[in-house]
């Protein structure tokens, strides 16, 4: 347990942001499966719709510091890969 105040200010600094990025993280989520049941109906136009705003999610999570460039870029490769796939 936390003692002194500034000890008791990171705990409460710490649950405030892990909230933050639990929202952010399930925002992403929700989009990018918007993404996948669009690929898994064969609608292409609905797929490339939801594929902009995914990426658009997952550039936000990336600034916010909730996800690592790296595993935006890949997730954002992957959704494309399968966006293309349906279109071809």
């Amino acid at each position: 347990m936390a003692h002194s105040k500034s000890s008791k200010k990171r705990v409460f600094i710490g649950e405030r942001n892990a909230a933050r990025n639990k929202s952010i993280k399930s925002r992403v989520k929700t989009f990018v499966k918007k993404v996948l049941i669009a690929v898994e109906a064969k609608n292409v136009d609905e797929a490339k719709a939801a594929l902009q705003v995914a990426y658009k999610e997952l550039d936000k999570a990336v600034t916010k510091g909730v996800l690592k460039k790296n595993t935006a870029s890949r997730k954002k490769s992957r959704l494309t890969l399968k966006v293309n796939a349906l279109a071809n």
